[in-house]
């Protein structure tokens, strides 16, 4: 953030807390997206349906699941309402009402919020595991 006073507001200038809060958002995404690629396809014992094709198109079918466990239920429930609450400290940040009473308004103010996305430290880093697991 740009300390001297006489410099011009600059909506991309974010505060070095709402940059930790998007990170942390961006992390708990992928920590909850990991955690559902783990999980059965119904948090419900499901019997499943099969296959159908019906006048040349086809329906996939679903296989017998016994449903998430109570410890993955768990899991879930607690990524899922971390990354509420860290979604919305950045969404309700005092930033977005500041670059508003300077004047960043509409598509401006779209874009500076879609650029925090991709702004120095709020980009959570990589190691090599994460990107042979995307891959």
């Amino acid at each position: 953030m740009t300390d001297a006073p006489d410099a011009p507001f600059n909506a991309l200038d974010y505060p070095a807390d709402l940059r930790t809060a998007q990170r942390t958002a961006a992390e708990l995404y992928a920590a909850l997206h990991a955690h559902q690629a783990t999980l059965p396809w119904s948090r419900e014992a499901h019997p499943g349906w099969p296959d159908e094709e019906e006048r040349g198109r086809e329906r996939p079918g679903r296989p017998e699941t016994p449903g998430w466990t109570a410890d993955q239920a768990a899991e879930y429930d607690r990524l899922f309402g971390e990354l509420r609450d860290a979604t919305a400290a950045v969404l309700c940040h005092p930033w977005w009402k500041r670059c508003a009473s300077e004047g960043t308004e509409g598509p401006d103010l779209v874009a500076a919020r879609q650029a925090l996305k991709h702004a120095e430290g709020a980009v959570p880093t990589l190691d090599q595991g994460d990107v042979r697991a995307a891959a």
